[in-house]
């Protein structure tokens, strides 16, 4: 599967390129709203196509915007958008962003892999459980009852909180004597839903330029759960490899989150060589993960299969920091299909006990 095949994308894709060279960013927002619409259709919109040559109604989706969208389904192309990109002078960012927007899928198409009897990967019902999540103790909008009840909706068995460290300030990151209460409010949880279900004390850790994580050994041996992630030099055309090897290395770590720190038409995020990376994570034992942010989507399912390749396991997650987004848990889920992982790969996928054994091993 790739855009090519999905005129989801591509129109939503045309929309963000007539929301980029709007004179405001106010003047854009209609069309990103539309764009968004786009890519959360259920649906391949060109089944929305009526007999009279107009669209059924789609939320946000202005007249404007279906005009691109009737001009793109008919002609393969829209020169309304065409005439807007020439006309705004912003052409060579308008490329720059176009070749952003890669092997990101619609919600189209992750209804198509989850439902797709020919590929080979985990089913909903493998999945038992989120592993990297955010509450109003960090950058979320979540609290701890919020994620409990919408996990059990789910019917999950465990989740992972992993709001931020401490060295991320811009994301509210936790001092360790924050992170000490949020302890003893997750042990109150964990009594209060004994026997359904677990939340497991997490943390996501910031991968600083030199591949260090910006917790000491002896406060992460203080969680049950450590991902780490970069969140700087994300946009640096340089090789980072060594970056990346030297933070999968870290004693402790059991995952590497959004390992390139991708945005949809923003950045490619870290340069590196990812199969040296994904080696040096299988020979570490460090999980990688495939997060399932709509706008992050990283691992993509091609990288996915190379890190099956070198021997990695992986993490699915949704990176939630809202209860209606834990079903981005499902766009991870439909990557690790069309990459071919087995569910005896991904570590949400384990029961419970075998997980926490894990946990306490890789410690």
């Amino acid at each position: 599967m790739n855009n090519g095949d999905d005129l989801n994308g591509q129109i939503a894709a045309l929309l963000r390129d007539l929301a980029a060279v709007q004179p405001s960013e106010r003047s854009g927002w209609g069309y990103k709203r539309a764009a968004n619409s786009v890519l959360e259709l259920e649906r391949p919109i060109e089944t929305l196509l009526q007999l009279d040559g107009t669209l059924e109604k789609i939320p946000n989706v202005g007249p404007k915007s279906e005009t691109v969208i009737l001009e793109f389904l008919e002609h393969g192309r829209s020169e309304t958008v065409e005439a807007a990109v020439a006309k705004g002078g912003k052409t060579s960012d308008i490329t720059r962003r176009r070749g952003l927007r890669s092997n990101f899928l619609s919600r189209a198409q992750v209804l198509d892999a989850l439902n797709n009897e020919s590929l080979i990967g985990p089913s909903l019902s493998d999945y038992r459980g989120d592993l990297q999540m955010h509450s109003t103790w960090s950058d979320g909008g979540q609290s701890l009852d919020d994620i409990a009840k919408a996990a059990l909706e789910r019917s999950y068995e465990f989740c992972a909180l992993t709001d931020h460290s401490y060295g991320l300030p811009i994301a509210n990151g936790l001092s360790m004597v924050t992170l000490a209460k949020q302890h003893r409010a997750i042990d109150l949880l964990n009594r209060k839903h004994r026997g359904q279900f677990r939340l497991i004390k997490g943390i996501e850790a910031n991968i600083r330029k030199d591949g260090s994580v910006d917790m000491t050994a002896e406060e992460r041996e203080q969680l049950e759960f450590i991902l780490a992630a970069p969140h700087s030099s994300l946009r640096l055309e340089v090789d980072q490899t060594s970056r990346m090897i030297e933070a999968v290395r870290t004693p402790g770590l059991h995952v590497l989150g959004h390992p390139r720190g991708r945005m949809y038409g923003s950045r490619a995020g870290v340069q590196a060589n990812w199969d040296e990376v994904f080696s040096a994570a299988a020979d570490a034992g460090v999980a990688v993960e495939i997060d399932g942010d709509p706008s992050r989507q990283d691992l993509d399912h091609t990288l996915a299969r190379r890190a099956l390749s070198a021997g990695c396991l992986f993490a699915l997650d949704s990176d939630a920091h809202s209860a209606e987004e834990l079903e981005a848990a499902e766009t991870a889920i439909a990557h690790a299909r069309l990459a071919g992982i087995p569910a005896e790969r991904i570590i949400n996928c384990w029961p419970l006990a075998r997980l926490l054994d894990w946990l306490r091993v890789k410690h």
